[in-house]
């Protein structure tokens, strides 16, 4: 063969390039699942419930709230008689939510107590807040000296961290706090070794873990079975025993993960986007310095900690006063850092930090808005006005009321889990959701405490996956960890957690747990 002729014919072949798969950007997610709501409002007739007070006991303090009254619901009808829809048009003026509006209307939705622009604000604050805590220097030179102080057990960081975190979201619904405690440990865990993804694992994962099979938590448990009619915080023992093995059961997956990371880098699900503090890790130059003003600085993080603590349990503090403390934290740092010259600061360093701090919030809060909107777009979550969203809760009851009672009590499971997706406040959740459960179960032979259960493990775990859990996305922003990312990690344990769930599910159903 003419060797010429050969490499001609060779060069002349089409060459194929290898195609790979590359998981969509979060915000692209968003896009398409809100294209989905928006196509169900063309489908599906919109419709309401009215709602009644009811009146529960927690700690021998009687307290109320507005839920729905489960045998109310009726579609909203035109004057023939027949259910109405109400399409999403492509744009909507006048303050209207249509489809190029959801991006907008979702941001600017809720109020200062909630999602979502008191959780956004919330996140630019503790964000500036604590770009200027960083900016002192004080973290960094702080970590190398627990690290110095603690050669050899770092192991330990990860159990006592997670257990401490799944504790909190047990005991006091803890959820929101995890994004400041990320911005701290973060740079912990990549000096020891380890990744962006471990840090989520060992705060917000350990919260919601908590949160998901608390024996006591008074935003999820409490309110759900003071509305079930069920007593208020019974149970407890077996809740306590499901608390453990939940939380032991993270453990493992996440040190297991962990070992593997430390052991090789290169598996790390986050490895590209932790080039981030790694360089920053890199091209910080600190000082061998750990003083009287470092001192202050992490006694007044840990007094404001501790402040906030008490605060949330004794006087039910949330988004704006966390928000306000770990503000008025931020101060009393930035003037430590000019007396004390940490890191050569005065106060335009303390102001600029406080800007660069807010602006890494920015990423996650247009997730958390836009997110936020995709519920705008089915009718949003108030029960009395007509929606989609009232059509589908009241469409899931009665399938679910149609099944044999363990299928009753798995599905119940099931259709909390899903509702998650568009209702991620507990206390929102169980108001919306309970009222039609409980009255159901009686019907179908699942007993109310079981009902509950349903709820409470449908409603937490899934926060650790649905995009549109605004604690959730801010955490990931910290940590530079993109949700496309984080869903490639995380599916083989939320996997694990919907089997083990549903076990103690249909278990507690069988046992008659009541």
């Amino acid at each position: 063969m003419d060797p010429v002729n050969s490499f001609n014919t060779l060069e002349d072949q089409p060459v194929t390039a290898k195609v790979t798969w590359k998981m969509p950007d979060t915000l692209v997610i968003i896009f398409f699942v809100a294209i989905a709501a928006a196509l169900l409002t063309y489908f599906v007739p919109i419709g309401s419930f009215q709602t009644q007070d009811v009146t529960y006991v927690v700690d021998g303090v009687e307290k109320s709230r507005s839920v729905i009254d489960p045998d109310s619901f009726a579609y909203e009808i035109n004057d023939s008689g027949e259910p109405i829809l109400q399409p999403v048009a492509f744009f909507e003026g006048h303050g209207g939510v249509g489809f190029f509006n959801f991006a907008f209307e979702g941001l600017v939705s809720g109020s200062k107590w909630g999602s979502a622009i008191g959780v956004i604000m919330f996140m630019l604050v503790i964000g500036g807040a604590f770009g200027i805590v960083m900016a002192t220097g004080t973290i960094d030179n702080g970590i190398l000296k627990l690290i110095d102080r603690t050669r050899g057990n770092e192991a330990l960081f990860i159990p006592v961290i997670f257990t401490l975190f799944s504790l909190g979201g047990a005991v006091f619904g803890m959820g929101e706090e995890a994004i400041a405690f990320a911005i701290i440990i973060c740079p912990l865990m990549i000096r020891l070794g380890y990744d962006g993804i471990t840090t989520v694992m060992v705060t917000y994962v350990a919260t919601q873990i908590g949160f998901a099979s608390s024996w006591m938590n008074p935003f999820s448990v409490a309110i759900a079975q003071g509305i079930a009619g069920v007593p208020v915080l019974s149970g407890s023992g077996m809740r306590f025993v499901m608390w453990a093995s939940f939380t032991l059961m993270g453990l493992i997956f996440t040190m297991r993960y962990a070992a593997k990371v430390k052991a090789t880098p290169t598996h790390s699900f986050s490895f590209q986007s932790d080039s981030y503090f790694r360089e920053n890790l890199k091209d910080s130059k600190l000082e061998s310095r750990f003083n009287f003003g470092d001192i202050l600085v992490l006694l007044t993080i840990f007094a404001t900690v501790a402040w906030i603590i008490w605060g949330v349990i004794a006087k039910a503090w949330f988004i704006p006063e966390i928000a306000s403390q770990f503000f008025t934290m931020g101060i009393i740092v930035g003037i430590i850092g000019v007396v004390f010259k940490l890191n050569n600061m005065d106060i335009n360093t303390v102001a600029s930090s406080f800007k660069l701090g807010a602006a890494t919030m920015l990423e996650p809060a247009v997730l958390v808005g836009c997110a936020s909107g995709i519920l705008l777009l089915l009718g949003g979550g108030d029960a009395s006005t007509p929606s989609v969203l009232n059509t589908i809760l009241s469409k899931a009851g009665e399938f679910i009321g149609q099944l044999p009672s363990v299928m009753s009590a798995w599905f119940m499971y099931v259709f909390q889990s899903v509702f998650n997706f568009f209702v991620t406040s507990g206390s929102g959740q169980a108001a919306l959701t309970m009222p039609l459960m409980a009255p159901l179960a009686d019907l179908v032979g699942v007993t109310r405490q079981v009902a509950v259960l349903a709820f409470q493990l449908g409603d937490g775990f899934t926060n650790i996956l649905v995009p549109t859990s605004a604690s959730l996305m801010a955490t990931l922003g910290v940590c530079r960890v993109d949700w496309g990312q984080w869903l490639k990690f995380i599916w083989r344990f939320m996997l694990t957690l919907f089997v083990v769930s549903s076990a103690i599910v249909i278990g507690a159903h069988y046992m008659g747990f009541s």
